[in-house]
């Protein structure tokens, strides 16, 4: 190896060095983000059963006003926490993903907070 990676592997890297840290078990599953440069995906999963719990999208009809992409991070983060308190999901690890945690990341993990979910 050359030392030298583009910022695409310097995130991968990060992610998994992240992940061996992170799992998610049945009583505090994993709450994985996803970020691209249009939209952002948040999901909730159980890694010993393999499944995912809830899951939310910026995808979906999300209609917010103000701060934009923050703005729509922060209501897929609420609308996840919701779906997680209804299958009985209160507390979760916080996978960022290889992200810094900051801007839109930040912002979901605050939605999610601020609609009750535990970090």
């Amino acid at each position: 190896m050359s030392g030298k990676h583009n910022k695409y592997e310097r995130r991968r890297i990060r992610r998994y060095r992240i992940r061996r840290r992170v799992s998610g078990s049945a009583e505090r599953p994993r709450l994985s983000v996803f970020r691209s440069s249009r939209h952002i995906y948040a999901q909730i999963v159980d890694d010993v059963r393999g499944i995912t719990l809830a899951a939310s999208s910026s995808r979906e009809d999300v209609t917010v006003e103000g701060k934009g992409k923050l703005g729509v991070s922060a209501e897929v983060g609420r609308r996840l926490a919701q779906r997680a308190k209804e299958k009985g999901v209160v507390k979760v690890s916080f996978d960022r993903g290889g992200y810094l945690y900051h801007g839109r990341v930040k912002a979901l993990a605050d939605g999610a907070r601020a609609a009750g979910l535990e970090f």
